[in-house]
């Protein structure tokens, strides 16, 4: 290999590394968790989600292994009805975010794989699935219910 093509490969593997780094990152922050309601096993998921990235991302999915069905919703307000809709996607801008709240977007936990259910005090692990394929794990702690 000629220095020439030592210089353009080594620019090559400059540039791929540069664009591996750049995009999207997510950072997950303020997570939290109530404990469900008296006689239920349906608990609610609560955060903010950051943008520290370059670039939009996209969450696709959330998973626990503390849960069998993990999904993200959204609460909207339908002729005064107060309803759940599940989200294909939530997609946060560069630099921006998105909060998770009592009353909008939230993570519906639902069918905890052991018992008890968690408690106050305890932490659910939750990874939350971008659509490049990417994963982000946090921790959620259970708090008592206000």
């Amino acid at each position: 290999m000629n220095i020439l093509q030592r210089v353009a490969a080594l620019m090559v593997f400059a540039f791929a590394a540069t664009a591996a780094e750049a995009g999207g990152k997510l950072v997950i922050e303020a997570a939290w968790i109530p404990t469900a309601p008296p006689g239920m096993a349906m608990y609610a998921g609560y955060a903010t989600l950051a943008n520290r990235g370059d670039a939009e991302l996209t969450i696709k999915a959330a998973e626990s292994p503390q849960f069998d069905d993990v999904s993200i919703h959204e609460t909207v307000v339908v002729d005064g009805v107060s309803r759940m809709r599940a989200l294909e996607t939530i997609a946060i801008p560069a630099g921006g975010e998105v909060k998770l709240v009592p009353g909008g977007r939230h993570l519906m936990l639902m069918e905890p794989v052991s018992t008890p259910a968690p408690l106050a005090g305890d932490t659910v692990m939750i990874e939350f699935v971008l659509t490049d394929g990417s994963r982000v794990p946090a921790t959620f702690t259970v708090r008592a219910r206000d």
